[in-house]
C-alpha cells in the first residue's frame, strides 16, 4: 500500500497544494492508501442548505436530483455542492482498513459507521442511487467512500436505528457547541428552531439555561411552534421570516421584555438571514451561525454596519464529545427521540 498524508493532500488534483475541503476535484479511486480507510457506503444524509438548493434547482423532481448529485461526485470526486460549497456525512460499513491504521484505530471490518468529517471533503464514488428521501434530505446509494486518517466517525449505537443515529449525528456540532456556550441565566434566541440541529440545539439550551435563563424560539411555520413549545423546548417562540431583520427582531425583544439576547443561534437553511441573528444580540454577546447558507461576508460587515460589538462564531460541525452529548439527548428526551423517529426515520 502507499502512504499518504493524514489530511488526504495526496488526493488532491485540483488546484495544488489545498486540502481535500477546498479542491475543486480529488481523486476518488477506491484503492485505499495504508492510512485510509475504505467504508461501503449506506446512505448519504446531504446538509440541509445544500439539499434545498439542489431541490430547488431541481423542481423537486428526484431523478433531477439524483442526476445533479452524480453530475458533482462525478466531476469533483466528492459530494459537494459548487453552490453552497457544503457536503453532509454518510453511514456505511467498513470494508478494509489500511495497515498503518489496523493497530491505531478501534475499528475493524464490519464495523457499522457515521462518518462525521464533511462529504465536501470525502472521496466518494457512486454506483447507483437507489431512493431520494427528499422530506429528509437523504439519499440512499450503492457507493464507496473513503475515511482519512484525520477523519472522525463514530460506531452506530446498539440502543437505536442507524437511521435515527443518522439523523442526529448529521447535526452533532450544533447542539455540543451549544452546551459549551450557554450557561445559566442566559436569554437565548433560536433561528430556525424546527428543525433537526434546532430542535436539538433548543433542547441543549433548556437545560442550560437553568430555572433564571430564558430560551425564545423562532421559525416560519406556526405549527412547529406549537410543537415546541408543547414538549418544553423553549419559553417563547414566536412566526418570522428569518430574512426580515428588522421584523424578526422586534418580535424577538418583545418576547423578552424588551430585552437583547445574550445568544443567539441561526440554523435556518436559507441565505440572508445573517442581520436577524445579529440585531437581537446585546454588545458583548454571542452570534452562533451553524447554517451554511450563512455569508461571513454579510455577518462580518452587517455587524460593523449596524455597530454591533457581538462575538461571531461560525458552525464548526465539530466540538470534542460531540457525538456522546447528541445520542445523549435522543436518550434523556422521550419527546424529542419520538419526534426524530417520527420525522426523520
Amino acid at each position: 500500500m502507499k502512504s499518504g498524508c493524514k489530511y488526504g493532500t495526496h488526493r488532491v488534483i485540483l488546484p495544488e497544494g489545498v486540502l481535500p475541503q477546498a479542491a475543486l476535484k480529488i481523486d476518488n479511486t477506491m484503492e485505499i492508501y495504508d492510512n485510509e480507510i475504505l467504508v461501503d457506503v449506506i446512505a448519504l444524509n446531504i446538509d440541509s442548505a445544500s439539499f434545498t438548493q439542489i431541490e430547488i434547482e431541481a423542481d423537486h423532481d428526484s431523478e433531477k436530483i439524483g442526476r445533479k448529485i452524480m453530475e458533482i461526485v462525478e466531476e469533483r470526486g466528492k459530494m459537494q455542492n459548487p453552490v453552497t460549497g457544503s457536503g453532509g456525512m454518510l453511514i456505511g460499513v467498513v470494508e478494509e482498513i489500511g495497515a498503518a491504521l489496523k493497530d491505531k484505530i478501534d475499528l475493524k471490518p464490519g464495523d457499522r459507521i457515521a462518518t462525521l468529517v464533511s462529504l465536501s471533503l470525502t472521496p466518494l464514488k457512486i454506483e447507483k442511487i437507489l431512493s431520494i428521501k427528499q422530506d429528509i434530505d437523504r439519499v440512499e446509494v450503492k457507493a464507496k467512500a473513503i475515511l482519512f486518517e484525520s477523519g472522525l466517525y463514530a460506531k452506530l449505537p446498539e440502543d437505536m436505528s442507524e437511521n435515527l443515529a443518522l439523523a442526529a449525528l448529521d447535526v452533532a456540532g450544533a447542539p455540543a457547541q451549544v452546551a459549551k456556550m450557554v450557561k445559566p441565566g442566559d436569554s437565548v434566541l433560536i433561528l430556525g428552531a424546527s428543525g433537526k440541529s434546532g430542535m436539538m440545539c433548543a433542547y441543549e439550551a433548556m437545560k442550560r439555561v437553568g430555572p433564571t435563563g430564558r430560551v425564545v424560539a423562532s421559525d416560519r411555520r406556526e405549527d412547529a411552534l406549537e410543537m415546541l413549545k408543547k414538549n418544553r423546548f423553549c419559553h417563547e417562540a414566536f412566526a418570522g421570516d428569518a430574512t426580515k431583520p428588522v421584523e424578526v427582531m422586534t418580535k424577538a425583544l418583545a418576547h423578552n421584555g424588551g430585552r437583547e439576547y445574550d445568544i443567539a443561534i441561526n440554523v435556518v437553511n436559507v441565505q440572508n438571514t445573517e442581520m436577524s441573528t445579529i440585531l437581537p444580540v446585546r454588545d458583548g454577546g454571542i452570534v452562533y451561525f451553524f447554517s451554511m447558507a450563512t455569508s461571513f461576508t454579510k455577518a462580518a460587515l452587517g455587524a460593523e454596519g449596524v455597530g454591533k460589538d457581538v462575538t461571531m462564531i461560525i458552525g464548526n460541525g465539530y466540538t470534542r464529545g460531540h457525538a456522546e452529548i447528541t445520542l445523549e439527548e435522543l436518550r434523556e428526551s422521550e419527546s424529542l427521540r419520538a419526534i426524530f423517529e417520527e420525522l426523520y426515520v
